[in-house]
């Protein structure tokens, strides 16, 4: 079974394919509104308002293992990062990201490694997970068809920019 073939939630309860909601470069990340990191959504739908139209499709995933920063409803979140953030990229249901009950999709995304060669479980919120088009996340686990920037690497830094060019033409 490939990554594409999870089956995820969005925020409003709907399901589908993980590779029918993106078919190309994917972005993945786990979110929470209440972080130091939540800025990050501003420059989030940034990329994704520039390369979605080229196949990346950013994606976040509220998580409220980290401190309780993501206490909200599924209404709550939406409103909150649409209000505040102008977030228009698909957000998923709240769910885990580590241990028992972890989300499928997170299982498979914490097999990539980050730029020290670590992968493992999610250390935070706004963990960022890149797979590039046409991978399915499998043969590419650890390699640079699936990568990993922790939290402090922001959607601006040009790591990210370079990685998601390069992701769109894999």
């Amino acid at each position: 079974m490939s990554i594409r073939d999870i089956e995820v939630t969005l925020l409003d309860g709907s399901t589908q394919r993980f590779g029918d909601l993106a078919p190309g470069a994917a972005l993945v990340v786990n979110v929470a509104s209440k972080c130091g990191f939540t800025p990050q959504y501003e420059g989030l739908e940034a990329l994704h308002q520039e390369f979605s139209s080229s196949g990346l499709t950013v994606i976040g995933m509220p998580c409220n293992q980290f401190l309780k920063q993501e206490p909200g409803t599924s209404e709550e979140i939406g409103e909150f990062c649409k209000l505040n953030y102008g977030v228009t990229f698909p957000l998923l249901a709240k769910g885990k990201v580590n241990g028992p009950g972890a989300d499928p999709l997170f299982k498979e995304l914490k097999h990539a490694k980050d730029d020290k060669g670590l992968g493992g479980p999610v250390l935070w919120n706004f963990e960022k997970f890149l797979l590039s088009s046409g991978s399915d996340g499998y043969e590419g686990r650890g390699s640079r068809s699936l990568l990993r920037f922790r939290s402090a690497v922001t959607p601006e830094d040009q790591a990210i920019r370079d990685a998601i060019e390069a992701a769109l033409t894999a």
